[in-house]
């Protein structure tokens, strides 16, 4: 995404560019799968909920306007309750004594400052929801998610990502089953068809794209870019969205300190098991969060709520993603073992029957999935990027800036990369 950012945002100024994939597939995370059942599944879920008009219209005019709009509906799944998201705002089906005591900790929480400077996430957690919820909600889920506990995080990354609702929408959420919606994502688009890749192709018509070129070693002084396949070539300025830790190892000349730090650099790992189902009417939700610990699966989505054109006429499907981490939940299985425990978990939760009609089965490693934001980043992050910049290699994107960025952010994030270069050009010039 970042890389195509960068490409486009070059070629609009008239210059050209090269870009090389890994992959023998074009679009990393926003890849999207087309199988001979007739399902589609992405590289993991993807949305389109930019609020920034020139994203939507750029987007919506690389799809021929040819796009659905729909509205989120978001669920979380707590011990055989299924709860409204956020699950703050909405303790409803929780049972009645954690709902109590959760209320209870709000209220105290809410007569106390927040605290300004957590030393981690667990601390604030509990400033601003109380111990109770924030223990047995989001400290459990980040732990599934994150792969590393709550007290070991740092709260950069957070946003708007966790609704900070007001007593008064703790109360009504704990009494009424209905609420009002509130979570950050409301309205999103998505390609009729396709998948999400299709938002980008028109970009890849705009770089001269080379796909199965791996990159094995940079070196800064030379130029010169070298790659698995015996190939090498010289540049004039570089562009680089390959993940930190691994990016440094490859680039000649990298200090050991420079080394270590970027070693210190954490992201999970996920595994994504893509299931097709013959009917379309399992769930009300466009994507689910699981906080059960002993279920294998964090978050659920669902790709025919995106657009029916995901899957044969009638049937639906879901997206099931398991996280690990090189660092704190290593991996231990292949991408086909997590498949029947999928199954028997959607059967657990009541998602799919026993004997449920099942047409499609597939599983994907996805090696670098998310940010860790734990503390050893904070200390890491800028040693790493100060010596890429005195390297003069620009990096952009998730894995490049090292953020959670959405995949809005991830475009924009190349063409910030893009004017970087062309500012250049023009010095020299």
């Amino acid at each position: 995404m970042s890389g195509l950012g960068a490409a486009h945002h070059l070629h609009g100024a008239g210059v050209s560019s090269r870009m090389y994939d890994k992959n023998a597939f074009p679009g990393g995370h926003t890849a999207t799968f087309t199988h001979d059942s007739g399902f589609i599944f992405d590289d993991g879920p993807h949305i389109s909920f930019s609020k920034d008009p020139r994203i939507q219209d750029l987007f919506a005019e690389n799809v021929g306007g040819q796009y659905e709009k729909l509205q989120a509906y978001v669920n979380n799944y707590y011990h055989g309750a299924w709860v409204k998201h956020p699950a703050q705002a909405n303790l409803h089906n929780l049972p009645d004594e954690l709902k109590t005591q959760c209320i209870l900790d709000f209220i105290e929480a809410s007569k106390q400052d927040v605290v300004e400077k957590p030393a981690n996430y667990l601390e604030w957690l509990i400033s601003v929801f109380g111990k109770t919820f924030a223990t047995h909600f989001p400290a459990v889920y980040g732990k599934k998610y994150h792969t590393v506990d709550a007290d070991q995080m740092s709260t950069v990354w957070m946003g708007p990502r966790l609704y900070r609702p007001s007593m008064d929408e703790v109360i009504r959420g704990a009494v009424f089953a209905e609420t009002p919606d509130v979570h950050y994502i409301t309205d999103f688009r998505y390609p009729t068809e396709g998948g999400f890749i299709s938002y980008l192709k028109p970009f890849m018509e705009k770089t001269d794209l080379h796909l199965d070129h791996k990159v094995i070693a940079i070196d800064p002084e030379a130029r010169t870019v070298q790659f698995e396949n015996g190939v090498t070539e010289t540049y004039d300025h570089l562009i680089s969205s390959i993940p930190l830790p691994d990016l440094i190892p490859m680039v000649k000349g990298a200090p050991d300190h420079v080394r270590k730090a970027a070693a210190k650099l954490a992201c999970t790992t996920c595994i994504t098991v893509n299931i097709g189902l013959a009917r379309d009417d399992f769930t009300p939700a466009t994507w689910t969060y699981i906080y059960d610990e002993d279920i294998v699966f964090t978050r659920l989505s669902f790709p025919h709520k995106m657009s029916t054109k995901t899957c044969p006429p009638g049937c639906g499907s879901i997206q099931a993603e398991c996280y690990y981490s090189h660092k704190y939940r290593p991996l231990d299985v292949s991408p086909d073992d997590l498949i029947q425990p999928v199954i028997d978990d959607l059967v657990k939760i009541g998602l799919i029957e026993q004997d449920e009609k099942i047409l499609h089965t597939d599983a994907r490693l996805i090696t670098h999935a998310n940010i860790i934001f734990d503390l050893d980043r904070e200390e890491a992050l800028p040693i790493v990027h100060d010596w890429l910049d005195q390297a003069g290699i620009h990096y952009v994107g998730r894995f490049g800036e090292w953020g959670y960025q959405w995949t809005d952010e991830a475009f924009k994030s190349g063409e910030r990369g893009a004017r970087t270069v062309l500012e250049k050009i023009g010095a020299l010039v």
